[in-house]
């Protein structure tokens, strides 16, 4: 029989191994259709319902820190999942895995836009999987508030952000974390508050740092201008990686006149398309600005402040989340998240959604991964969308020709 001491060293010993996981991101990364919401949806079902590696108050704590820290959303909570079990090289090798492959992929598809002058049929393949991938999150965003949300007040909780994202059409970080304080003084108050103001004491202040330096470019060389630029895209934005399109936008087109407005709409398609992280659509930019080493730059510098904020916070919630005012104020935050995820869903949707065809095709991607449950993988269906917007897409906008 096993000591006390062996037992505990016994429990908190992880159920795999460092190189299952990074395997596990490089699939992801590879094959994981849908963006932020969806991505983040399949690591909760295959790391914490299926092969239990990771434990629900681990996975909340990573969506916690995801939520209210600024960088990718999905790509913040990869690193983290890495990190729970395996530090410090866990959260380095299983981000790199997350991204890589979809780096790749945006990096070859920048070459052939060079090289044959645009993308005539990306419009016809985004229009069937830009519907599919609706069904997709929408599924996803269904099972997390299921999953998640419990009680009048974190229905209410969720109902307001889920609103909020509708209405201004982007996550607002200040009521997520406004949601979180609201359930921690509620359900577990401080006692006293200056006595114990540092359970909640999460040294925010390099990271609040590092968001709020912004280095202009100035008159650098091309490469380090890209470098600061998207070092700010990366630090300014929070949680989905499509809230990062407005800021590119403005920088890309309307301030350094790097890209024109067509070739910007062509790389948010290109992000939406391939699997792995929204936010990889800044190598898609890198590449059209500076070729292979300006599309290496710009991803390196985006998702190096999303890496250094997770490690450098991470340490805290592993050691403090278990505690009952951080539990609350991780359960408050991960409501409004799902509740922002939602509203995610409803904003996408619109701008997706444009026809009866499309409406099919997301009413049936749902119904489809409904009833087959696990046994019908999601790029399957992506791939049988793109096929039909290949040969619905022409018919359609012929009917709306002249």
């Amino acid at each position: 029989m096993p000591n006390a001491i062996e037992l505990q060293e016994l429990i908190a010993q992880p159920r795999y191994s460092l190189w299952q996981m990074v395997l596990y991101a490089l699939k992801l990364g590879s094959i994981g259709f849908g963006g932020p919401i969806a991505l983040v949806g399949y690591m909760h079902r295959d790391l914490v319902e299926d092969r239990k590696w990771i434990s629900e108050s681990e996975y909340s704590e990573g969506m916690t820190l995801a939520q209210v820290a600024p960088g990718p959303l999905a790509a913040q909570l990869a690193i983290y999942l890495g990190y729970v079990h395996y530090s410090l090289l866990g959260a380095s090798l299983v981000g790199i895995a997350f991204v890589l492959p979809s780096f790749f992929m945006v990096v070859a598809l920048g070459w052939a836009y060079m090289l044959y002058g645009g993308l005539s049929w990306m419009q016809a393949v985004f229009y069937g999987v830009g519907a599919c991938v609706i069904g997709i999150i929408a599924l996803s965003a269904y099972k997390l508030t299921v999953k998640i949300v419990k009680g009048p007040l974190l229905w209410s909780i969720f109902v307001v952000t889920t609103a909020v994202t509708v209405i201004r059409e982007t996550e607002e970080v200040l009521v997520i974390l406004g949601a979180g304080i609201l359930v921690w003084l509620v359900k577990a108050p401080p006692k006293n508050w200056f006595n114990h103001s540092k359970m909640m004491g999460i040294n925010l202040s390099p990271l609040i740092l590092l968001a709020q330096t912004g280095v202009p470019a100035g008159d650098a060389n091309l490469l380090l201008s890209i470098f600061l630029f998207f070092a700010q895209a990366g630090s300014f934005v929070f949680g989905s990686g499509l809230a990062i399109v407005p800021f590119l936008y403005g920088g890309v087109v309307k301030n350094y006149h790097w890209l024109t407005d067509k070739q910007f709409v062509d790389a948010v398609a290109v992000a939406m398309i391939t699997p792995g992280p929204v936010v990889i659509t800044v190598g898609f930019v890198g590449y059209l600005v500076a070729g292979l080493a300006g599309a290496t730059v710009a991803a390196l510098a985006t998702f190096l402040p999303c890496y250094l904020i997770t490690v450098l916070a991470a340490p805290y919630f592993k050691k403090h989340g278990k505690q009952r005012g951080i539990a609350e104020f991780v359960n408050g935050v991960t409501v409004a998240a799902t509740g922002a995820i939602a509203g995610a869903v409803i904003v996408l949707g619109r701008k997706s959604i444009i026809d009866i065809p499309t409406a099919l095709i997301a009413l049936v991607t749902l119904a489809l991964l409904w009833y087959f449950k696990k046994k019908l993988p999601e790029p399957i269906v992506v791939l049988a969308a793109a096929l039909v917007g290949l040969a619905i897409y022409p018919l359609t906008h012929a009917q709306l020709a002249p």
